[in-house]
């Protein structure tokens, strides 16, 4: 017997509803339109932060990443999420809140939020190893 074993188990993988009316729009279309449309479409608000990190603005990237993150926690909850386990980065419909977790935790290292930062590395980490290793790269 492993003792190092949680005996309890982990808790079963949560993958949010897929939305492909608002994937088709995010890809033809402009990300802010989309979440103006879509607003609850984490992958949305991903893009516009990972626009504004680009773009060297890291505040507006805050807040983009920010509401991207609430809003996918808001679906995981309803997913049935209880706080901790497995956000699979292979489930498409995962990436935008995964997405917007990492670039939060970008735009907050930027702005000096260093606690912060630290925090969303270590949640994108547990949440989802491949994610963390994806979007590091």
């Amino acid at each position: 017997m492993d003792l190092s074993q949680n005996l309890l188990g982990e808790p079963p993988a949560t993958r949010l509803p897929e939305n492909e009316e608002a994937r088709a729009a995010l890809a033809a279309g402009d990300p802010a339109e989309v979440a103006a449309r879509f607003p609850a479409y984490s992958a949305a608000w991903a893009t516009l932060a990972e626009r504004a990190l680009a773009a060297g603005d890291p505040v507006a990237a805050y807040a983009y990443a920010r509401t991207g993150y609430h809003r996918g926690l808001d679906q995981l909850r309803r997913s049935g999420w209880k706080g901790h386990g497995p956000i699979p980065w292979e489930h498409e419909a995962n990436r935008g809140f995964l997405r917007s977790l990492h670039a939060l935790g970008r735009a907050a290292a930027e702005i000096g939020e260093t606690d912060e930062a630290e925090r969303c590395s270590t949640f994108l980490r547990d949440s989802s190893a491949e994610a963390a290793a994806a979007l590091s790269s």
